[in-house]
């Protein structure tokens, strides 16, 4: 949805990205990771169209088909 990859969006989030993916994990799997509040409010904010000074530019051949968004 933000046209970032699991990497990109885990440096925004002070994490890497296996944390994002398993934050993307189906509820039932057993590596899933409930996300922090905190991080719930940033992406939050980065879907409504914030966007920090240090942001990646998307590459739109690493996000193709993605469309996980964390609830």
């Amino acid at each position: 949805m933000l046209g970032l990859t699991q990497s990109q969006l885990g440096r925004l989030l002070d994490t890497d990205g296996q944390t994002v993916r398993r934050m993307e994990m189906p509820i039932e799997a057993s590596t899933h990771r409930k996300p922090a509040v905190r991080m719930v409010r940033l992406i939050r904010a980065y879907i409504d169209g914030y966007r920090p000074v240090d942001w990646p530019i998307p590459d739109p051949a690493a996000t193709a088909g993605a469309g996980t968004v964390v609830s």
